[in-house]
């Protein structure tokens, strides 16, 4: 038992004194009084006032928020604006050039008119399309519903003389010089299917009318390529095909 007394004597003594109790009081006293100093000086610190957006900017910034100042040497040194300035317009890129559709519309209706080779040699559509389109609108008004025979006579008309000519010259030519030119020479038809719609043509008068538009047409596609593929003396023998073609579209238009 003795024993048993000192472990528990020894166990429960420690360093620990009132003194030191004292002493860690006074220490948490001026630790509150420390801080509790400070904590109005932090509360009566003034607080930062609103500044507008606009001081913050530096003062050689001219533009505005979300709305930058636009620099000139920018655009002008950039490479695009070049390129922009430089490009052809849209109807020159489409291959529409309504200069030549008017010379060779004015060839067309002129078979005296000398033609210019260079000129017909090219492949414009914009003109064919449009007479193509003005023949079956007339015809429609006269109360003939023919837009497939003409795309079909059309197609199967144009790929005929393309073979036939590319056999005869020696330079040949390509299906779409062939089209434009045929195409352009449908004017007179476009004539012949306007007198359709306020008389018939179905008699004397109508039948010479006919034949005239026949020959027109033909002399006019005869003479534009006889110039664009060099084929002096050899215009009759181009202009009985196209007289044959020219033909059917005659019949559409009378009958």
């Amino acid at each position: 038992m003795s024993n048993l007394e000192q472990f528990d004597s020894n166990f429960y003594q420690s360093n620990y004194t009132i003194d030191d109790q004292e002493e860690s009081y006074n220490d948490s006293d001026a630790y509150e009084n420390l801080y509790g100093s400070r904590n109005p000086q932090a509360s009566q610190q003034p607080q930062p006032a609103f500044v507008p957006p606009e001081t913050l900017t530096s003062a050689g910034y001219t533009g505005q928020f979300f709305q930058p100042a636009s620099n000139p040497d920018y655009y002008s040194q950039s490479p695009y604006i070049d390129s922009f300035d430089e490009e052809p317009p849209l109807l020159e890129e489409l291959g529409i050039n309504f200069d030549h559709i008017w010379q060779k519309t004015l060839t067309v209706l002129n078979p005296l008119k000398p033609a210019d080779g260079s000129i017909m040699n090219e492949t414009d559509l914009a003109g064919p399309i449009m007479f193509c389109v003005a023949l079956g609108a007339t015809l429609l008004l006269a109360g003939k519903v023919q837009f497939g025979y003409l795309y079909g006579m059309s197609a199967l008309g144009c790929l005929g003389i393309y073979a036939l000519l590319n056999l005869m010259s020696s330079s040949g030519v390509s299906y779409g010089c062939v089209a434009s030119v045929l195409g352009y020479c449908l004017l007179p038809m476009v004539i012949l299917s306007c007198c359709a719609i306020f008389f018939s043509l179905q008699g004397t008068v109508g039948t010479v009318l006919a034949l005239v538009i026949i020959g027109w047409c033909s002399l006019s596609a005869s003479k534009i390529f006889i110039s664009a593929l060099d084929m002096e003396g050899q215009q009759l023998l181009i202009a009985y095909p196209c007289a044959l073609l020219y033909g059917l579209f005659a019949l559409l238009t009378v009958f």
